[in-house]
């Protein structure tokens, strides 16, 4: 299978970079998948599940937080706030920050604040959805 370059960083850290046979990420449209020669595009990245293949190893799977994708000439930036391996979520953590979010949500509060809530909240599930999945599915 033919590959293409991929750039896959957080506001802190390089998480991936390298060749790369697929890569799917979630965007404000769906799934978005991308493989070699794949046109020019940018879109939004949504918090979710970003699953990528690198050649000869078993697919790999990351929780992101939003941020954005660019593809051009066979090379895909994915820039993100966060990019967690399901192995680096700590569930007992995100639980804790789900149930906070979730009585943040309950309570009646300003709307930049209830949009605080729902943000956590998006985060943290979708973290505790990937740590359930696992490394290596």
């Amino acid at each position: 299978m033919e590959t293409f370059q991929v750039h896959i960083l957080a506001a802190d850290k390089t998480f991936y970079e390298g060749p790369c046979e697929s890569l799917v990420v979630p965007t404000s449209d769906g799934e978005q998948g991308i493989l070699a020669h794949h046109s020019a595009m940018i879109a939004a990245i949504q918090p979710g599940l970003l699953r990528y293949q690198v050649p000869g190893q078993p697919a790999r799977l990351a929780a992101i937080s939003p941020g954005m994708v660019k593809v051009e000439k066979n090379d895909v930036l994915v820039l993100v706030d966060s990019v967690e391996r399901p192995e680096e979520i700590d569930a007992v953590r995100a639980q804790r920050e789900a149930d906070q979010a979730m009585e943040a949500l309950l309570q009646k509060k300003s709307r930049q604040e209830h949009q605080i809530a729902q943000a956590t909240l998006a985060r943290a599930v979708n973290r505790l959805r990937v740590k359930a999945i696992g490394p290596n599915n």
